[in-house]
């Protein structure tokens, strides 16, 4: 197990560097077999959420779009999962080849502004 486990008691600072919702929200309408792929995934991540406790809605976020996303879980799981690193290392380069193949990098680059833009403390 990761020794960097988030508090139950405090609130965390959510930080996302790339709007992973947009992306999947242009490659949902691009590709209907896209889901297929996506969503057992998503699901995995949920349920292994759920194992370690972790729920992405007690992150603070300063956009209403980012509350509760997966993106919160995903980084939690690969502080506390050992299996969930090991799968994620294997899995995420796949999926991510998958996902620039329905994305621009145009829109690749204005998710990354956005994310920053809503999760980054500012200064």
């Amino acid at each position: 197990m990761r020794d960097k486990l988030i508090s139950q008691d405090v609130q965390a600072y959510g930080v996302c560097n790339t709007c992973t919702i947009m992306l999947v929200r242009l490659a949902y309408e691009r590709a209907w077999w896209f889901r297929l792929i996506r969503e057992p995934l998503r699901l995995g991540m949920i349920l292994l959420g759920w194992l370690h406790r972790i729920n992405p809605k007690d992150y603070q976020v300063r956009t209403l779009d980012c509350h509760g996303c997966i993106r919160f879980t995903k980084t939690a799981l690969k502080e506390k999962s050992d299996l969930f690193c090991w799968l994620n290392d294997r899995v995420n380069p796949v999926f991510n080849l998958i996902l620039e193949t329905l994305v621009t990098q145009e829109e690749i680059q204005e998710a990354k502004r956005y994310a920053r833009e809503a999760t980054h403390a500012r200064k």
